[in-house]
C-alpha cells in the first residue's frame, strides 16, 4: 500500500515535472523556482515525515502495541502542538529572513533573478507549514496501518501545480508564471493537509492540543528527536551545498539537477521509502529481549533488504544504460531540447552510482530507529554529509577542466559524490548493526544474479534504442524500457530468484 500510494503520487509528480519542463525548460525563471523551493523545503525536511518517522513513530506504535490507545492520543495531541508552534514561528523567521537566506543558498544569482527568487520563497514558506503538519498524519496513520492515504495525498499538491501551469501558461511566462506556479504550490499544500486530517481525527477519536511535556512518551519522543533533527539539518546542509555549487555552473544547471533529482529519487522513494515505512512501525512492535528480538529484526531486515535490491539494481543499470530514454520520454517537449536530455541523463547516470547504497541505508536507519536508536545513523550521516560536501566541490569545480569537459558536466559530479558517501555510509550502518542483532546482508550469489540478469536485460533495451533512433521519444521509451523490464524479470526468474518468481506468479499468463 506504500508503495502503491507513492507510485501513484510519483507519477503525477513526473507529470507536473513535464509540463514545468514544457514551459520553463533550463530557463532563468526554472532556476530562480527550483532554488527558491529549496529553501522552504529545508523547514518540510528538518520537522517532516524522516524526522517524526525515526521519533515519534516508533514510540507511538509502542503503545498502541501494548493498547494504551488514551496515552497514545495524548502522545500525538502534544507532538501536533509542539510541530504547529516550531513551524508557525520558523515560517515567520524565514519569511523575514529569505533575502539573507538567498545569499546563502544561491550566491550566484544577482538583479531580477534574485529578487523573483526572494519573492518566490516568502510565497512557499507557508506551505512549508503545511507539509510539516501532513507529515505528522503521515505518522499517525502508519502507526494504525493506514498507509495508502498518507502516500498519494501528495497527489493533490502535484495537480494544484499541473492546473495553474495550464491555466496560466500560455498567457503568463517567464518569472510571472513562476509566481503563479508558487501559489499553486501553497494552495496544493493545504489540500494535502486538509485530505488527511478527517481520518487522523477519526483513528485517535479527536484531538487534544497540548503543550504537556511530562510524559514519558513525550519526553522519549523530544529525546530522539534532536538527534534526528540534528541530522536531518546536517544533510540539508549538503543539499544547500549541491545548489551553491550548481548556481555556480553555465546557466541550467540548477534546473537541469532538480529534473534529474524527479527522477533518482523515485526508485528511492517507490522502493527503499516504502519498504522502510511498511516495516518501521512492524518492527517498533516486535516483542521479545536479547536474541529473540534480534531474530525477529533481522528476519524482517533481510526479507527488507532482498526486495530492495531485486528493483534498484535493474533502477542503476537502467539510469546508466536507457536514462536519456527516460529523461527525454518524460521531459522532451516544448522548451526542453535533445541537448537538454542528454545533460539530465549525465547527471541521472552519476546517480545510479549511489542508488543501492541509498535505499539500503534507509533501511538500516529504520531498523535503528525502530531500536529507537537515533544516534547512531545521525553519526554516520555526518561523516556522509562531510564527504559529499568534499567530494562535491571536487567533482563539481575543478574536476571537469582537468578532464577538458564543459563546466556544465561539474553537476553530474555532484549525484557522482553523493553516490560515493552513501556507500560509506551503508557500510558504517551495516557493520554498527551487525553488533547489535548478528549479521545482516544480501548474499554475494543473489546480487551477481540481479546484476548479472539487470546487464543482460539493458542490453536488450539498448538495441531496440538504436534500432528506434529518430522516433518520438515516448516511442522509444515504451518499447526500449518495455523489453528491458520483460528481459529482467525473465531472467532473473531463470536465475531462481525468489523475488522475481513471486512477482511473476501473480501475473495470470505466468502463473498458469
Amino acid at each position: 500500500m506504500v508503495a502503491a500510494g507513492i507510485l501513484l503520487s510519483r507519477i503525477l509528480g513526473l507529470v507536473r515535472n513535464r509540463v514545468f519542463a514544457h514551459f520553463f525548460g533550463t530557463s532563468d525563471a526554472a532556476d530562480a523556482f527550483n532554488a527558491a523551493f529549496r529553501i522552504p523545503n529545508f523547514l518540510q525536511n528538518l520537522f517532516g515525515e524522516g524526522v517524526l518517522s525515526a521519533s515519534f513513530i516508533p514510540v507511538y506504535a509502542r503503545l498502541l502495541g501494548r493498547e494504551e490507545e488514551e496515552e497514545a492520543r495524548r502522545l500525538a495531541g502534544a507532538v501536533f502542538t509542539l510541530l504547529a508552534l516550531a513551524s508557525a514561528v520558523l515560517v515567520l523567521l524565514g519569511v523575514l529572513a529569505t533575502p539573507a537566506l538567498i545569499a546563502l543558498i544561491a550566491p550566484g544569482f544577482s538583479g531580477q533573478k534574485r529578487e523573483i527568487t526572494i519573492r518566490l520563497v516568502r510565497i512557499l514558506f507557508p506551505g512549508a507549514g503545511l507539509l510539516v503538519l501532513s507529515a505528522w498524519c503521515l505518522g499517525v496513520l502508519n502507526s494504525h496501518r493506514r498507509f495508502f492515504l498518507s502516500y498519494a495525498a501528495p497527489v493533490l499538491w502535484n495537480i494544484a501545480i499541473i492546473v495553474t501551469l495550464i491555466a496560466f501558461g500560455r498567457s503568463v511566462q517567464g518569472y510571472d508564471l513562476a509566481e503563479y506556479t508558487a501559489w499553486g504550490s501553497v494552495l496544493g499544500s493545504a489540500l494535502q493537509f486538509g485530505v488527511q486530517l478527517p481520518p487522523v481525527l477519526g483513528v485517535l477519536g479527536g484531538l487534544t492540543l497540548t503543550l504537556q511535556r511530562q510524559s514519558a512518551a513525550v519526553r522519549t519522543v523530544i529525546r530522539n528527536f534532536v538527534p534526528v533533527f540534528i541530522g536531518r539539518g546536517v544533510v540539508q546542509i549538503s543539499a544547500y551545498v549541491d545548489t551553491v555549487l550548481a548556481s555556480l555552473l553555465p546557466t541550467g544547471a540548477v534546473a537541469a539537477l532538480s529534473y534529474a533529482q524527479v527522477l533518482y529519487t523515485l526508485p528511492v522513494s517507490l522502493f527503499g521509502m516504502s519498504v522502510s515505512a511498511a516495516e518501521l512501525p512492524a518492527m517498533a512492535r516486535e516483542t521479545g529481549e536479547g536474541s529473540e528480538l534480534a531474530t525477529q529484526l533481522r528476519t524482517r531486515l533481510e526479507r527488507g533488504l532482498r526486495q530492495i535490491a531485486f528493483f534498484v539494481v535493474p533502477s542503476a543499470v537502467a539510469f546508466l544504460v536507457l536514462g536519456d530514454v527516460i529523461t527525454g520520454a518524460l521531459y522532451q517537449s516544448g522548451q526542453f531540447t535533445r541537448s537538454m536530455t542528454v545533460y539530465v541523463w549525465g547527471i541521472l547516470a552519476g546517480s545510479a552510482v549511489g542508488l543501492l547504497a541509498s535505499t539500503l541505508g534507509r533501511l538500516y536507519a529504520s531498523t535503528f530507529y525502530a531500536l529507537q536508536d537515533t544516534r547512531s545513523p545521525l553519526r554516520f550521516g555526518i561523516i556522509r554529509v562531510i564527504l559529499t560536501v568534499v567530494l562535491g566541490y571536487l567533482f563539481a569545480i575543478p574536476l571537469p577542466s582537468r578532464l577538458g569537459l564543459d563546466p556544465k558536466w561539474g553537476a553530474a559530479g555532484l549525484t557522482i559524490s553523493a553516490g560515493i558517501a552513501g556507500w560509506v555510509e551503508f557500510i558504517l550502518l551495516r557493520a554498527a548493526l551487525n553488533r547489535r542483532i548478528g549479521r545482516t546482508g544480501i548474499s554475494g550469489r543473489l546480487m551477481a544474479r540481479l546484476w548479472g540478469g539487470a546487464g543482460a536485460a539493458a542490453i536488450a533495451g539498448g538495441a531496440m534504442k538504436l534500432g528506434l533512433q529518430g522516433q518520438h521519444p515516448l516511442i522509444v521509451a515504451l518499447f526500449s524500457l518495455g523489453i528491458y523490464g520483460v528481459a529482467y524479470f525473465a531472467i532473473t526468474a531463470e536465475l531462481g530468484v525468489p523475488e522475481s518468481r513471486r512477482v511473476l506468479a501473480r501475473v495470470p499468463w505466468f502463473s498458469r
